[in-house]
């Protein structure tokens, strides 16, 4: 008895939203080569963000503008919970 051929198999189709591939002499400002590192910049820019604001916070709440800010803030919640 003779061996059954095999079916070729169906090749799967590209999805619709992906992208084509694009030279990039062509269209470089498409190309995926352009967007390496994009995260690692937007983590670098959140990173400079925080500690700008820890030094602001650091500044302001270590002078006698914090300290003021703070003994009021605690009092007024011990002032709340009946401790005072």
């Amino acid at each position: 008895m003779p061996q059954p051929q095999p079916q070729p198999q169906p090749q799967p189709q590209p999805c619709r939203a992906a992208r084509p591939a694009v030279d990039p002499a062509v269209d470089p400002a498409r190309s995926e080569r352009n967007e390496r590192g994009v995260t690692t910049a937007e983590y670098a820019v959140a990173t400079a963000a925080g500690a700008g604001f820890a030094g602001l916070l650091y500044k302001m709440l270590s002078g006698g503008f914090g300290n003021e800010l703070l003994t009021t803030l605690f009092d007024h919640v011990l002032n709340l919970l009946g401790v005072r």
